[in-house]
C-alpha cells in the first residue's frame, strides 16, 4: 500500500472514530431521567425497615431526576405479580423489589426481564441466578454471627438460650439461624432449650415468648431473627419480671435502638443498612440506563453494623443507617 493511501485510510478511521464518539456523547447528553419511571415494590410500610427502603429509594431517584411509583405487596406473591404486570404495561424503565418469597417471586421477576425491564432486588434474594439484574442483600450470616458473638459474651458464655425464627419460607430466616448457630454451637456451656418461629411478627414474638417462659423460666437470653420479634420477646420478659434477660435481634429498628440506649431488655442488634442498599439500587439503575451495563456482579452483599450501647447514638434517627461523621 502506498504512503498516500495509508494516510487516506488513517484519516478515514480517525473521522469514523470521531463520529462514533460524537454520537455516543450526544446520546449521553440527551438522556433525560425525567422520561423514565422507577417502580419501587416492597412489603408493608407498617414495618419501618421496608418504609425506609421505599422512602430512601424514592428520595434518591427524585434527587437524580427520575419519576417513581412506590407500591406495597404485603408479602403476597399474587399481589406482587399484578404490580409487576402493571409496571410492564406502564412501560416502567426499572423495578426495585423487596420480594414476597424467594421461590414464589422467580416467575414474576422473569416476566419483567422478558419484557425488557431490569429488576434490582434489595434485602432478599430469589432462588434463581441470572434472572434479576442485581440482588443487593445484607450479609445475613455475618449479621447473625456478629450478634451471636456479642450475645455469648454478654451472657458470660454459659446458660440456656432461646431462638426465635423468622418465616420458614424466607431464605433470610434460615441463613440468620445458621449464623447464630455457627457461634453458639461451638460453646458447650450454652444450651438452646427452645427454637420457634414467630414469623417476623412482634405479636407472635410476644406470644411465643410467653409460652417459652412458662416452660423455661431460667433462660440466660434470647436470640431473635429480627428486631420485630425481639421487641415482642422483650415485652414478654418484662411482663414476667425477667428484666435481666438480654434479647438481641437483627435489623436496626428505631424502637430497638431506643431500648439499647435506655436500658431495656434488648442489648444489641445487627443493623441492616436498608438505606444504603436502596441507594445502591437506584444508582446502579441510573448507570444501566445511561451506559447499558453496571459493571457490577449480580450478587452483592452488604455487611451489617453491630449496634450496642457504645454506638447506638450513631444510628440515624429513622434507623437502618449510620450517621456520617
Amino acid at each position: 500500500m502506498r504512503r498516500s493511501s495509508r494516510r487516506i485510510l488513517a484519516g478515514m478511521l480517525v473521522g469514523l472514530l470521531a463520529m462514533t464518539m460524537g454520537i455516543g456523547a450526544a446520546a449521553a447528553a440527551s438522556f433525560d431521567p425525567g422520561q423514565h419511571r422507577i417502580v419501587v415494590i416492597t412489603p408493608s410500610h407498617s414495618n419501618p425497615f421496608y418504609k425506609t427502603e421505599a422512602d430512601t429509594a424514592v428520595a434518591q431517584a427524585h434527587k437524580m431526576g427520575y419519576e417513581t411509583r412506590s407500591l406495597v405487596h404485603k408479602g403476597d406473591p399474587e399481589v406482587q405479580l399484578k404490580m409487576i404486570q402493571n409496571a410492564i404495561a406502564d412501560n416502567a424503565s426499572a423495578i426495585i423489589l423487596d420480594n414476597a418469597g424467594s421461590d414464589a417471586s422467580v416467575a414474576a421477576v422473569k416476566r419483567a426481564r422478558d419484557a425488557g425491564i431490569p429488576v434490582f432486588l434489595i434485602d432478599r434474594e430469589i432462588n434463581a441466578n441470572g434472572v434479576a439484574n442485581a440482588q443487593i442483600v445484607s450479609n445475613n450470616f455475618q449479621c447473625a454471627s456478629s450478634v451471636a458473638q456479642y450475645f455469648a459474651k454478654t451472657t458470660g458464655y454459659k446458660g440456656k438460650w432461646v431462638e426465635l425464627l423468622g418465616k420458614p419460607s424466607d431464605t433470610n430466616a434460615h441463613v440468620r439461624s445458621q449464623g447464630f448457630h455457627s457461634v453458639m454451637d461451638q460453646i458447650p456451656t450454652m444450651t438452646m432449650v427452645a427454637q420457634q418461629s414467630a414469623d417476623w411478627d412482634q405479636t407472635k414474638g410476644y406470644n411465643v415468648m410467653q409460652s417459652i417462659i412458662q416452660a423455661h423460666s431460667d433462660i440466660a437470653g434470647v436470640l431473635a431473627g429480627n428486631d420485630t420479634m425481639a421487641l415482642g420477646a422483650a415485652a414478654a420478659l418484662k411482663n414476667a419480671g425477667m428484666t435481666n434477660v438480654p434479647v438481641m435481634g437483627i435489623d436496626g429498628n428505631p424502637d430497638v435502638i431506643d431500648q439499647i440506649e435506655n436500658g431495656g431488655n434488648i442489648k444489641a442488634t445487627a443493623l441492616q443498612q436498608a438505606a444504603k442498599m436502596a441507594r445502591m439500587a437506584v444508582k446502579q439503575i441510573d448507570t444501566l440506563l445511561r451506559q447499558g451495563k453496571t459493571g457490577l456482579p449480580e450478587k452483592q452483599s452488604v455487611d451489617c453494623v453491630l449496634i450496642t450501647k457504645k454506638n447506638a447514638s450513631d444510628v440515624l434517627p429513622g434507623g437502618f443507617g449510620m450517621k456520617k461523621h
